[in-house]
């Protein structure tokens, strides 16, 4: 999984829309729809920002961490 993905799933969880994402991070809906289709990645204030609305880590959201806290090494 790519942090892309891993995006757009805990924004649809939460039956968001880009738009209401973008608003509660204090960002454009543009941005949300660039990271979600892996065009770019969010910068690290973003990803705290993401991390904290979503109660998630950041290595969640890298996809170096499992919902179970387990951390992922991909060789």
């Amino acid at each position: 999984m790519k942090i892309e993905t891993r995006i757009k799933e805990l924004r649809l969880e939460k039956e968001l829309t880009q738009s209401d994402l973008a608003k509660a991070i204090s960002t454009s809906q543009r941005n949300i729809g660039r990271w979600e289709n892996g065009e770019n990645e969010p910068t690290a204030s973003f990803l705290i920002a993401l991390a904290d609305y979503f109660k998630v880590s950041i290595d969640y959201l890298l996809c170096r961490e499992d919902e179970f806290g387990n951390i992922i090494i991909n060789k």
